[in-house]
């Protein structure tokens, strides 16, 4: 298997990728959920290929970052979001989110970033097509696990999509999480 420097990041990376609709968000409800009663710290990071607001036009948030804020923090007692201006330079690397934003977690989870060198575990459902984004025309080398609700003949571990409990059991011996 070769992964390289990403394995040796700190947290550890695993992105879920998959063809939409395939079950990436609940498979990683999943992990999520199965982490967590092991007592691992868990972050996740979403990829989004297209525009979104998580601010609310009109509200306080949304008129200081209309007004020009960089970065704009809401702060409660439950839990602090942050709305950070990518610039110029467009959507940051993966490893730049994780270097500046990941640091208190154990393991961080994405939703996507399929063309990242991240160790990847794929999402594989028979009624979305036969095909693999990490094992179709391109073999990405990044692939540690195949998560299917049929049987593939691979050269990484096929687990089947509802065994989060096998799947966690893979991400913590890869990862080597204390």
């Amino acid at each position: 298997m070769e992964q390289g420097l990403a394995v040796n990041m700190l947290p550890p990376v695993v992105s879920i990728v998959a063809k939409s609709g395939t079950g990436k968000t609940t498979l990683l409800e999943k992990l999520i959920a199965e982490l967590k009663l092991r007592g691992y710290r868990v972050g996740v990071v979403k990829h989004n290929a297209h525009q979104f607001e998580i601010d609310h036009q009109g509200k306080d948030s949304w008129r200081l970052t209309q007004a020009g804020a960089d970065t704009m923090l809401i702060a409660s007692a439950e839990k602090i979001a942050m709305v950070k201006q990518s610039g110029a330079g467009g959507e940051p690397a993966l490893e730049e989110i994780v270097a500046n934003y990941c640091g208190d977690v154990d393991i961080l989870l994405t939703e996507g970033f399929k063309r990242s060198t991240m160790p990847k575990i794929e999402v594989h459902r028979q009624a979305c097509g036969d095909s693999l984004f990490c094992r179709g025309e391109n073999h990405d080398p990044a692939l540690v696990a195949v998560a299917s609700d049929s049987p593939l003949e691979l050269d990484v571990p096929v687990f089947d999509l509802d065994d989060a409990v096998a799947l966690c059991d893979l991400i913590v011996e890869t990862f080597r999480l204390p």
